[in-house]
Order: structure tokens, then C-alpha cells, then sequence
């Protein structure tokens, strides 16, 4: 008999709900998607606020909830199981899901299982595109994490392979915007300013890539560094910064390291699925040069549509469903949020 699982995220700035329905063949369908954003009130502090992200998660939480069923045409006593992001993130937004989460799995009597953000962003490609083959390759481009992760189960077996030693590729993005006087979140400004620059007009450095780095970590910091300083000495000479190509030079560096170290890593390890999720997924240059490289060496690529790719309770419905379909035990209810949890830990 299908089984209806409810997801909860509440990692960062966005208080998401998911619905999906898991078939008896463990297909998994989405039925409800639904998203309070609280990025405006963070757009002044120029990053996201903790305090103010767990304020605006308690305020948004039941209404979303709402929102969700009745867009699935469900009421809440049809829910089979409830998961709900228990980490990684931030401490205080975390335990207004956690404690959400508790509450109506408590009232509902159903499991609750709490999950790895994570792996919810993997999880989330197989309601776009099917079941994932294993072993998978999947690179997570956020705002908090750049990682390489080898997927032998989205149930239960995830390594990490690669990851960053300072700024994501997110928060370069952020950081560079900010040089540019761009909007923040930095992500779509920069993307959309790419457009219009030059790709090569200026050479700016591809960090953590000489013959003796890590061959699948990734560093942003230098690059981030290497783009306020050309601004800086710019300006000092009295010169129109070009945003545009500062912009489209900038989001080069960034896509050639992602997808030349994902290739890289597939390629060594026999491994034909890459999958690329995280918000900085939906960047248009990303996935461009990722479906460019992919294809010559014969990778199947798989990119979820752009809303998708961003957090969202979807993502946490969607790998709740593969937790129940594997058999995996309900977590306590004593659970407790873990804002540094691994990514190897994919149900607590």
C-alpha cells in the first residue's frame, strides 16, 4: 500500500515542507512542495542571521504546513511517517524543525526519522529523474558545503570523497557580490551580470589544483581574495570596474574546478552517474560546462531542476521515503539536532 511521508527542513533561511507519496515498487512521486523564504530579512546583514533565521522558522512553520496539504489535497491524518533535517546546519533553526517535527509525529503516532541535509540533496534528483543507479558520484554545491560524495545507498552508505577547506563555493559567491555591490544572496546576480561579460577576460586562479594539493578538495578562499583585490586596485586607478566580466571570469574559476574535479573523481573511479545538487547547481555556467565535460567522458548527468536544488522539504520527504522503503529504524523521539552532523550518517 502507497505511503504518504512528510518532510521538514529547517537547516537555514528557508522553512520547507514536502509531501511525496512511496509506491510499492519504491518509486517515490512528489505531491507537495512548499517554501517560506526568510532570505529578505538577512539581505541588509549581508549573510544569514541565526537569530533571525529561527524567529522567522517559527513563524512560518504552520502555516507552511498547511500550505502543503492543501495543495496535496491531504489532511495531516494521512501521513505514514514524518522525516525531518537534524543536521548539518544552524543550531537554533534546526531545532524549530526538530521540535516540529516531534511534535506532529507524536500527535499522529507515525515514525519519525531524522535525516542528513545532505543526503536529502541527493535524495531529491530521484524525484526528477528515477531511481538513482549505484554507485553514484554526487557533487553538492551550496552555500555552506562543496563536497564530493561517492552514493553506494542513499539509504545508508554515503563517503565522503572530497570537500572544501575554507569558503563553499556558495559563500564565495556571496563574498564576491558583495565586491561587485550585487544583491545578496550572490548567486542569481552573478549568474545573470555573467552573462553579458567575458569568460576569459581575466585570469583569475584555480585554488586547491597544483600537483600537490588534494585531487578532489576544493579551496574558494584565494579565489574570492584574487577577485576584491583586482577590484580594489581597479578602483585605486581610477578605473570602471567591468561587473560583467569580473562576474563571467569569476564564475569560470569556479565551474572549471567543480566540474573538472567531479569529472576527475567519476572518471578514477569507474563510476558513470554524477549528480550535481545544492543551490549553486542551478547556476547556468555550471551546469553548462558540467553537461559539456560529462558527455565527453561518457557520464550520465543529472542536475534537478532549479527548485529543487535548493533547500526545500521535498528533498527531506524524498529521502524519508528511501529510509522506509529500505527498512531502516525510526530515529527516538528523543532526538536531538546536530549541527555538524556527517554527511556518512544519513539517519540518527
Amino acid at each position: 500500500m502507497p505511503k504518504i511521508i512528510m518532510g521538514v527542513e529547517s537547516s537555514c533561511d528557508e522553512t520547507g515542507i514536502g509531501l511525496v507519496r512511496l509506491h510499492d515498487d519504491g518509486t517515490v512521486e512528489l505531491l507537495a512542495d512548499e517554501v517560506a523564504s526568510s532570505v529578505e530579512q538577512h539581505a541588509r546583514f549581508g549573510g544569514v542571521v541565526p537569530e533571525v533565521a529561527s524567529r522567522a522558522h517559527l513563524e512560518a512553520m504552520v502555516p507552511t504546513v498547511r500550505r502543503a496539504f492543501d495543495s496535496a489535497g491531504l489532511t495531516l491524518s494521512d501521513v505514514d511517517a514524518i522525516a525531518v533535517t537534524a543536521g548539518p546546519g544552524l543550531a537554533g533553526a534546526l531545532l524549530v524543525g526538530v521540535s516540529a517535527a516531534k511534535a506532529y509525529a507524536a500527535a499522529l503516532d507515525v515514525p519519525l526519522y531524522g535525516v542528513n541535509h545532505l543526503a536529502g540533496h541527493i535524495a531529491v534528483d530521484t524525484l526528477q529523474h528515477g531511481p538513482l543507479p549505484t554507485p553514484s558520484l554526487a557533487l553538492l554545491v551550496s552555500g555552506g558545503h562543496t563536497q564530493l560524495l561517492r552514493v553506494d545507498d542513499i539509504a545508508g552508505k554515503i563517503t565522503e570523497i572530497g570537500s572544501t577547506v575554507d569558503d563553499a563555493a556558495g559563500e564565495a559567491y556571496d563574498k564576491v557580490a558583495r565586491v561587485l555591490d550585487l544583491p545578496y544572496p550572490g548567486g542569481p546576480p552573478i549568474d545573470k551580470a555573467a552573462q553579458e561579460g567575458d569568460p576569459g577576460a581575466i585570469a583569475f586562479p584555480r585554488g586547491m589544483t597544483g600537483p600537490r594539493d588534494p585531487a578532489f578538495d576544493f579551496s574558494f578562499s584565494g579565489l574570492k581574495t584574487a577577485v576584491a583585490r583586482w577590484v580594489e586596485g581597479a578602483q585605486a586607478r581610477g578605473e570602471q570596474v567591468p561587473v560583467a566580466d569580473v562576474a563571467a571570469s569569476f564564475q569560470e574559476a569556479v565551474a572549471d574546478v567543480l566540474t573538472a574535479k567531479a569529472v576527475r573523481a567519476a572518471t578514477e573511479s569507474g563510476i558513470g552517474t554524477l549528480v550535481i545538487s545544492g543551490g549553486v547547481a542551478a547556476n547556468s555556467r555550471l551546469a553548462g560546462l558540467a553537461a559539456e565535460r560529462c558527455a565527453e567522458a561518457g557520464i550520465e548527468l543529472r542536475v534537478p531542476r532549479p527548485r529543487l536544488c535548493t533547500d526545500n522539504g521535498a528533498m527531506i520527504a524524498a529521502l524519508g521515503a528511501h529510509l522506509v522503503a529500505a527498512g531502516c529504524a525510526p530515529s527516538p523521539l528523543d532526538l536531538s539536532a546536530n549541527p555538524a552532523l556527517p554527511v556518512s550518517t544519513v539517519c540518527v
